[in-house]
């Protein structure tokens, strides 16, 4: 069994991941704060489709976590027009940004999301990376299971692609036929592709969506961090345990914890 790394200890409210057989992170919203260009980028979309088709109910944050945080990028789209009695054609993956299906309208959102990316660059949260160096110096095994096709690109652009032995997303989840979270497909997937039994193994989560995939597939903790979604909506959904960062795991960290940034236990 690895030890937890010296300078510290993790609080009893809160799993050991340095026990863990492996540790497989969500990424937007975990690792990098992508999540918030994914929701400018969808409230861009959103808006302007709404005002094209006439819909009275605006989009709002509150429609990004219930429709489609931690979803695969059509499933959303289709989740969300559906709140609204909306139903168009479905598409194909390579339509235009212009066509009004859901492919279009991903693609759409896609495109707002690459150029800005690319335009303003991310960096990890610092906590994650403290957190990930931690677990990578101590050996245990890591992976990625996010529901995005950016995946790759954006973990490259973080500087975190060479800190885990696999990534499990929306390219992977396509080509396998994978079921979008919070169906237990991707990270049942992450899991057999790490070569770890979930139930020894730590998911880490900030959607509702990804928590209850996390759980369906077998993972007996699952660590929700609240960017936004809510501690309850995490905990019905299968977190296990909430957290406002992944700080509190660090160990130079935890004495100097306040409530502010408290682990809140399911």
């Amino acid at each position: 069994m690895i030890a937890p790394s010296p300078g510290g200890s993790v609080p009893d409210a809160l799993p050991d991941m340095f026990h863990a057989d492996g540790v497989l992170f969500d990424l937007d919203g975990v690792l990098t704060p992508t999540a918030e260009v994914h929701m400018r980028a969808w409230k861009v979309v959103f808006d302007d489709v709404f005002e094209q088709w006439g819909l009275k109910e605006p989009y709002t944050d509150a429609d990004y976590y219930e429709y489609v945080d931690g979803k695969k990028r059509y499933d959303g789209v289709a989740s969300l027009l559906r709140s609204r009695n909306v139903e168009v054609p479905w598409g194909e993956v390579d339509d235009a940004p212009e066509a009004e299906t859901i492919c279009g309208i991903g693609n759409r959102k896609n495109a707002a999301f690459a150029a800005s990316l690319r335009a303003e660059g991310i960096a990890p949260y610092a906590g994650s990376l403290a957190l990930v160096e931690l677990l990578r110096d101590a050996g245990v095994p890591l992976g990625v299971v996010s529901s995005s096709k950016n995946a790759e690109e954006v973990l490259g652009a973080a500087g975190l692609r060479s800190f885990f032995r696999i990534v499990v997303d929306g390219v992977v989840a396509e080509r396998d036929g994978l079921s979008s979270k919070p169906a237990a497909d991707m990270f049942a997937a992450g899991a057999a592709a790490l070569g770890v039994d979930p139930a020894r193994a730590v998911a880490v989560e900030d959607a509702t969506s990804g928590a209850a995939s996390a759980a369906a597939a077998g993972f007996a903790t699952v660590v929700g961090v609240d960017r936004g979604a809510g501690a309850d909506a995490l905990r019905e959904a299968g977190a296990t345990v909430v957290v406002d960062d992944l700080d509190v795991f660090v160990p130079d960290n935890t004495d100097s914890t306040d409530s502010t940034n408290s682990p809140e236990s399911a």
